[in-house]
């Protein structure tokens, strides 16, 4: 099986190819251009580096949010576009559960957070936990979450290792109210991978997980500042 990955749910873009036995081409851009305008050239990049043709593809995973507004519904516009296209399944994997998977094994709690704006970050919870089939993957230990920084340090008793584009704004804060509690996650895996994507896509395929490409919509958490505009206006 050959799976696309594509990851525009942060400023970090992203797409992969990977198989049941490695990754075969990654491609990341932390710079600030539009997914738009970098999105379909990366696609052709690795497709052709490595000598793969569209039709072989078996399916296309995508980081379905939360995130960015615009970088989710591009990613999710080009993801539906091409699977339509190719007859192939859609494979929705949520941004935070992909983050968490950055960091294999740990002993400790995990919490990818990402910039929500507003002075809030969206979060969620994991931990390694079991064995067999979910030895391999971080469990998820509360809802997706939009709230602000300091409402999530005060949910924090242990050890932690955050990552995700929102340390970037808010380490210092953490790093004063949690002190030893606070971890964090190396810059190589702090923010979303694509291969990550791919391969968590790679096993919703396995298992007959696939999205309705007709109703499938990015997970934003909270409406959008367009949505609020126009709910205003409605109630006056």
């Amino acid at each position: 099986m050959l799976i696309l990955g594509i990851e525009t749910a942060t400023m970090t873009g992203g797409v992969a190819l990977v198989n049941e036995e490695r990754v075969i081409s990654e491609y990341t851009l932390n710079v600030r251009t539009t997914h738009t305008a970098r999105l379909m050239p990366a696609i052709d990049l690795i497709l052709r580096d490595s000598s793969v043709d569209k039709g072989e593809i078996d399916g296309i995973a995508i980081s379905m949010g939360p995130g960015s507004f615009t970088g989710l519904r591009i990613g999710m516009a080009t993801a539906k576009g091409l699977v339509l296209g190719l007859d192939i399944p859609l494979l929705g994997v949520p941004t935070l559960d992909a983050l968490a998977r950055n960091i294999p094994f740990a002993m400790y709690q995990i919490c990818p957070m990402l910039d929500a704006r507003k002075k809030e970050v969206y979060y969620s919870l994991f931990r390694y936990e079991g064995s067999g089939e979910h030895a391999g993957s971080p469990l998820r230990q509360a809802p997706y979450q939009v709230v602000p920084p300091d409402e999530l340090v005060r949910r924090i008793d242990e050890k932690t290792i955050f990552l995700g584009d929102a340390v970037d704004v808010y380490r210092d804060f953490v790093s004063e109210k949690l002190g030893e509690l606070a971890l964090f996650a190396p810059d190589a895996q702090r923010l979303p991978r694509a291969a990550t994507v791919a391969e968590m896509g790679l096993l919703k395929l396995k298992a007959g997980e696939h999205l309705d490409i007709a109703a499938a919509e990015p997970i934003y958490i909270r409406p959008s500042d367009a949505e609020l505009s126009l709910t205003a206006r409605r109630k006056k």
